[in-house]
């Protein structure tokens, strides 16, 4: 693990592993590259490039109001040129999965493959989405409203943790407390908050988000993952995203919500391992 300073910013960066790079871009926003350690079995395949988003985990920039997506897929194009490889493989879980689809429209040139793990083309799912559908699986109308407030960048800094525990259940398909040894495991207890960029991505960023009039023009092959109960991008959706994407293929992790690599680990990692290393994919 180390700090890079890359264009305007000092990424925090970790490589591991050998083979075929597959740089994995961490959701939140606010998290860091720790929610992602699941994947970490796949370094015995392939090169895992983790990393910070700026003003997220633990890299810096000097104002939140500079995490566009113009400056995202920047920064990790340019990390791409520091650390040598002519293409690679990216893969973005929930909001990394929108910096990722962002990363193929601008940087087409720099990619072989694109992996979506429980994210969307299209904010509609999660601003306006989620409280409806929360409320059809039976909560409160105080998680609820906790979501929207949420989702909406309608809360303080100081009360990022408080709300989102509120309806933070949501989250897995069946929480118990195996699945949060699992997150200790995989180090989803060390994760690096900046609630700011939540904050900021949700009342600034994402409103108004859509690229699934632009999803023909992505032309790698592509694999769209997600748990059956992902409470912010439910299956339909990610039925209608693969079809906008030419020949993705799509899998629904059963018995598994948003975190469907941290739920189903082994099975997730094994369809990664299996796309990646495909003759028919084109992976290198």
């Amino acid at each position: 693990m180390t700090y890079m300073q890359i264009r305007d910013v000092s990424l925090f960066v970790k490589v591991i592993g050998h083979g075929y790079p597959l740089l994995i871009m961490h959701g939140g926003p606010a998290a860091d590259h720790s929610t992602m350690l699941p994947l970490q079995p796949l370094a015995d395949q392939f090169t895992l490039i983790f990393y910070d988003h700026r003003s997220n985990g633990r890299s810096t920039c000097a104002d939140v109001s500079s995490m566009t997506f113009e400056n995202l897929t920047a920064d990790a194009d340019a990390l791409r040129l520091e650390l040598g490889f002519d293409q690679w493989a990216v893969l973005g879980h929930s909001f990394g999965g929108m910096v990722a689809l962002e990363y193929a429209l601008r940087y087409p040139q720099s990619l072989s493959h694109l992996l979506l793990l429980d994210t969307c083309g299209d904010i509609w799912w999660v601003q306006e989405n989620v409280p409806e559908l929360l409320t059809k699986r039976g909560f409160s109308a105080a998680e609820v409203q906790a979501a929207r407030r949420f989702f909406n960048g309608q809360i303080t800094p100081d009360e990022f943790l408080s709300t989102m525990m509120k309806f933070g259940k949501a989250y897995y398909f069946h929480p118990n407390f195996l699945t949060l040894l699992r997150e200790l495991f995989s180090g989803g207890f060390r994760v690096k908050i900046q609630p700011e960029a939540q904050i900021f991505a949700f009342s600034q960023l994402l409103p108004g988000w859509t690229v699934m009039d632009q999803l023909g023009e992505i032309k790698v092959p592509t694999l769209v993952m997600a748990g059956r109960d992902d409470f912010q991008f439910p299956p339909e959706h990610q039925a209608i995203l693969a079809a906008g994407l030419a020949g993705a293929q799509l899998e629904i992790i059963e018995r598994a919500g948003h975190n469907a690599h941290s739920e189903r680990s082994a099975q997730v990692n094994g369809i990664i391992r299996s796309f990646l290393t495909n003759r028919d994919s084109g992976s290198a």
